[in-house]
């Protein structure tokens, strides 16, 4: 599923025909590198490989002022069948992505133990940070998002306040986990 391109699609067939710099201007507004997998920056990539597709179509070309001029799009046929697939992937599949920590942490070196609840401490203090920062942000935006934004921006800091959870629990079964690396590397 590719989140870059339902925006792109889903933009272009709610909002009609679009040049790249006011596709990037609506990412912006809409903070989608807040609540998504993709950046600002990747909009105007996605958009060539959109056209190379043929699931989106330029249709004129425009310049206002002394601005340089812009290529128009608009989602074609074969990009609102498109859109329909991600639009039903999206709803439908679940996406959590291995973090590359959990396997760091399988394979934990023995001189640094001592050393692991400190790592830990520091990624809670990361984590709790992340918390404040998106509880800030949704409460400063919230007034300009529909409630589907909303909900969308609130599954991301559950996600978050999740980790941090699970940070939480892991920090008090360190001990444990402690003297069983130990054992293992060291059976004497």
């Amino acid at each position: 599923m590719s989140s870059i391109r339902l925006f792109i699609l889903g933009s272009l067939d709610e909002r009609g025909p679009m040049h790249g710099h006011g596709l990037r201007l609506l990412a912006e507004e809409e903070h989608i590198d807040q609540w998504t997998d993709f950046t600002v920056g990747a909009v105007y990539g996605a958009i060539k490989r959109l056209a190379a597709e043929d699931l989106i179509a330029e249709t004129r070309v425009e310049r206002q002022g002394n601005y340089p001029e812009r290529q128009v799009y608009a989602i074609t046929d074969a990009g609102r069948d498109a859109l329909d697939v991600l639009r039903s992937d999206g709803l439908s599949e679940i996406v959590i992505k291995p973090d590359p920590f959990d396997l760091a942490f399988a394979r934990l070196d023995a001189a640094l133990l001592d050393d692991l609840p400190q790592v830990i401490e520091l990624r809670i203090r990361e984590l709790r940070a992340m918390v404040e920062q998106g509880e800030a942000h949704h409460a400063k935006i919230t007034r300009y998002l529909t409630v589907a934004e909303r909900w969308s921006l609130g599954h991301q800091l559950a996600r978050v306040r999740a980790e941090l959870a699970w940070h939480q629990e892991l920090m008090s079964a360190l001990p444990d986990i402690i003297d069983d690396e130990r054992n293992r590397k060291d059976p004497r």
